[in-house]
């Protein structure tokens, strides 16, 4: 199976939802299973925001173009 999120994203999300220090030498087995469902709930938060972005983006650029 592929890696859905890379290490540096991961420790990205952690410290922006403030355990980062708990995984800064890369051994995760002090998080809990509900920091870690907050790191999914976040990263899915922010990749709909991406892919809006993104729309919107691109309308806009398909809206001048005409």
């Amino acid at each position: 199976m592929g890696k859905v999120m890379s290490e540096q994203m991961k420790k990205q999300l952690a410290h922006d939802l403030g355990f980062g220090a708990k995984v800064e030498d890369g051994d995760w087995s002090d998080v809990t299973t509900g920091e870690i469902g907050s790191m999914i709930r976040e990263a899915i938060k922010r990749g709909e925001q991406a892919m809006a972005e993104e729309a919107s983006l691109n309308g806009s650029i398909h809206q001048n173009a005409e």
